[in-house]
């Protein structure tokens, strides 16, 4: 799933008459960086969300002709943010592990594919979400002292009162759908979900390999093409 619904406040007045996913990045949109990337990586079918600039985002998303394949969840009655969104599309998911992905994060790999990555260190019998994350010192538009400590196995702890934490969440993970389905009716967050699974020892990571770029606003935007130049 790739969620697009979002308003794009803090990229005006690039979002003043387009969805942040069309933002364009390197002469790309953001949403075909990150759907490239899931192509790249075998995923044959993506739930898109929409909202904000609804019939635009899926006029382009029509004239895709590679993969994959989109399938929309139509949230323009109201935007649900991650936790709403993902309840919103389990009719079109279904109940096994699935992929979901930001539009506004762009990477360089120095390596294998860090969605590969990710889907391979999945274990559903040890966890429930696993995050892909990337080192603060390999980042750029990320304005957080961090979110999560890593230990040896995998297992993920937020960083709580700590004043910096070396990792940040770069918008992609894994996880079983199945666990929004008890979250309440309209909008709600994924974060609550995560940090019950973190204290349970459920909530697991994967550091990339390469450098993350976040693409939150026009000066990350202009920034990151800099870096991708």
């Amino acid at each position: 799933m790739v969620l697009a619904a979002g308003l794009g406040t803090r990229m005006k007045p690039l979002t003043d008459d387009r969805p942040k996913a069309l933002v364009a990045v390197a002469g790309r949109p953001l949403i075909d960086h990150m759907l490239d990337r899931l192509a790249d990586a075998g995923v044959e079918t993506a739930v898109v969300n929409v909202h904000a600039f609804a019939s635009r985002l899926e006029g382009h998303l029509r004239q895709r002709v590679a993969a994959p394949r989109i399938v929309i969840s139509d949230e323009r009655g109201e935007l649900l943010e991650t936790g709403g969104g993902l309840r919103k599309a389990r009719p079109l998911l279904g109940d096994d592990p699935v992929l979901v992905a930001n539009i506004d994060s762009v990477w360089t790999e120095n390596g294998p594919s860090a969605v590969d990555a990710l889907a391979q260190a999945w274990d559903p019998e040890r966890m429930d979400v696993c995050l892909l994350l990337a080192r603060l010192d390999q980042a750029l538009g990320f304005d957080g002292a961090g979110d999560v400590f890593i230990d040896e196995d995998g297992r993920l702890s937020f960083r709580g009162q700590a004043a910096s934490a070396p990792l940040a969440y770069m918008g992609v993970h894994i996880t079983k759908p199945g666990l929004v389905d008890d979250g309440p009716e309209g909008p709600f967050s994924l974060a609550t979900i995560w940090r019950r699974l973190a204290a349970e020892g459920r909530l697991f990571g994967v550091v990339l390999d390469g450098y993350w770029m976040h693409v939150g606003d026009p000066q990350a935007r202009d920034a990151a093409e800099a870096r991708l130049r």
